[in-house]
């Protein structure tokens, strides 16, 4: 009996993977977002943030927005 030869993508539906452009992972960004705002504390947390940058940490976190902001090489899709 020959098997049934399911799309690549149909197994990774089932799995719940969503892949790029996430519905849930923007959702869930969004909602963190909108706590934030409506807790009120955005000028604290601004502080807090300001601090860390200024802090031992700051070049490591200024790194992570870089990496961020452009792609991490080695997950870039994109080739040279």
């Amino acid at each position: 009996m020959k098997k049934e030869k399911k799309p690549a993508n149909a197994a990774a539906k089932t799995a719940g993977v969503e892949g790029e452009g996430s519905y849930t992972a923007a959702r869930r960004y969004n909602e963190g977002v909108k706590r934030a705002v409506d807790s009120g504390k955005t000028e604290e947390l601004a502080q807090k943030a300001k601090e860390a940058l200024a802090g031992p940490e700051g070049p490591e976190l200024e790194r992570a927005a870089r990496i961020g902001k452009k792609g991490h090489p080695k997950l870039s899709r994109e080739t040279s």
